[in-house]
C-alpha cells in the first residue's frame, strides 16, 4: 500500500504531494486495468514514472515536451474508456495546453484527470515556470472540476476519488516537500467538492487552499495568543465549490481572509467573493480580503521569500487579519 510517510522536519511532518500521487495512482493501476497514465518529460531512470512503464507497458505513455499532444491522447484514450490520468508541469499544462485541456477534455466531459506539478511559484524558476493563472483558466472551462491539495495526505485521498468520479478535473501540486496538515486517519469522509473545517472560530475566517492552508494553520495559531478566534477552512475543491461552509463562516465571523499561492484575479479567493456577493442573505455581506501574487511578474526567489514578500505566508496573514478587526 502507497503511504505518505509521516517524516519530521525539525517540529514538523513533511511530505511531497508530487511523489505521493504518482505513488497513489500505481497502487490503483495494479487493482484496475483500465487506468492509464499520461506523461510529459516526468519519467527519469529510477522515477516512479519509470516504474509505472515498466510495470504496465502499454499503459504508459510518455510524450516527452509535447503538452498539447499529450492532452488530446489524454482526451481520447478517456472517450474510449479508458480511466485516464495525465501529468505535466503546471505552467505548461495549464497555458501552453489550455485549448487542448477545453476542447479535448472539457468540451467532451472526457473523464481526465489532469495533474499538474511544479504549481504557484514552487518551481523557484519565475514567472516562465510558473502556474499562478492556472486556478482563473480552468475554472472559466465549463464542465471543469479544480482541486487544490492541501498535502501529501489530500493528494492520496483525491487518486482514490478521481478514478471513479467520471469528469474532467485538473489537480494542482507543489513541486517539492511541504508541511503535512492532516494525518491519513483524519480524512476517512473527504469528498470532492466538500470544504473542511479544520478549526472552529467566531472571530474571523481564513481559507486556504494547496499549502495556502498550512499557512492559515499556523496564522491562527499566532492569532490564538492575542485571544483572536480564527476560523480555518480548507477549500482544496475551487470548483465545484462549496458555498455553505463559504456563507456559514461569512454569517457567523466578522470576515474573510482567502489565501493561495495564484494570482489575486479570477483563483480561489475569486470564488470566494462570487459566492459571498451572490447571497441574498444580508448576514453574509462580510468583508472580503484576498491575498496571493498580486498583478505582476512576481519577484524571483523561493517560494518562502515569495509568500513573504507578498504577504501571503502566516506573518502577512496575521498582520492582514488584525487589521479586519482593527486591532
Amino acid at each position: 500500500m502507497a503511504k505518505v510517510t509521516w517524516e519530521m522536519s525539525g517540529e514538523e511532518a513533511v511530505g511531497s504531494s508530487r511523489t505521493a500521487f504518482i505513488k497513489k495512482i500505481y497502487e490503483l493501476a495494479e487493482k484496475d486495468q483500465s487506468i492509464v497514465l499520461v506523461n510529459c518529460d516526468c519519467s527519469p531512470e529510477g522515477s516512479m514514472q519509470d516504474k509505472f512503464g515498466k510495470s504496465f507497458g502499454d499503459r504508459f505513455l510518455d510524450c516527452g515536451i509535447a503538452e498539447q499532444n499529450a492532452c488530446g491522447i489524454a482526451g481520447g484514450l478517456a472517450l474510449s474508456g479508458k480511466k485516464v490520468f495525465c501529468q505535466a508541469f503546471g505552467p505548461f499544462l495549464s497555458m501552453r495546453s489550455v485549448e487542448f485541456v477545453y476542447l479535448d477534455g472539457a468540451y467532451n466531459r472526457a473523464p481526465v484527470t489532469y495533474i499538474g506539478t511544479h504549481c504557484g511559484v514552487t518551481a523557484e524558476a519565475g514567472p516562465t515556470h510558473a502556474a499562478i493563472m492556472d486556478i482563473a483558466y480552468m475554472r472559466a472551462m465549463p464542465e471543469m472540476t479544480i482541486v487544490a491539495p492541501t498535502d501529501a495526505v489530500v493528494i492520496e485521498k483525491l487518486m482514490e476519488k478521481a478514478v471513479e468520479y467520471g469528469k474532467p478535473m485538473y489537480v494542482r501540486c507543489a513541486r517539492g516537500e511541504e508541511p503535512l496538515v492532516y494525518k491519513p486517519e483524519e480524512l476517512d469522509d473527504f469528498e470532492i467538492g466538500k470544504g473542511i473545517l479544520y478549526k472552529d472560530g467566531a472571530d474571523i475566517t481564513l481559507i486556504g487552499c494547496g499549502n495556502g492552508v498550512y499557512q492559515c494553520v499556523k496564522a491562527a495559531e499566532k492569532l490564538a495568543k492575542e485571544e483572536i478566534d480564527a476560523r480555518v477552512i480548507d477549500l482544496h475543491t475551487i470548483k465545484p465549490i462549496d458555498k455553505d461552509i463559504i456563507l456559514k463562516a461569512a454569517r457567523e465571523t466578522r470576515g474573510i481572509i482567502t489565501v493561495e499561492d495564484h494570482v489575486i484575479s479570477g483563483g480561489m479567493g475569486s470564488a470566494v467573493c462570487e459566492v459571498v456577493e451572490g447571497s441574498e442573505d444580508p448576514e453574509t455581506r462580510v468583508q472580503v480580503k484576498r491575498l496571493g501574487v498580486p498583478d505582476c511578474f512576481f519577484i524571483q526567489g523561493s517560494p518562502e521569500e515569495v509568500y513573504a514578500y507578498y504577504g501571503y505566508d502566516a506573518e502577512g496573514i496575521y498582520r492582514s487579519a488584525k487589521e479586519m478587526l482593527g486591532k
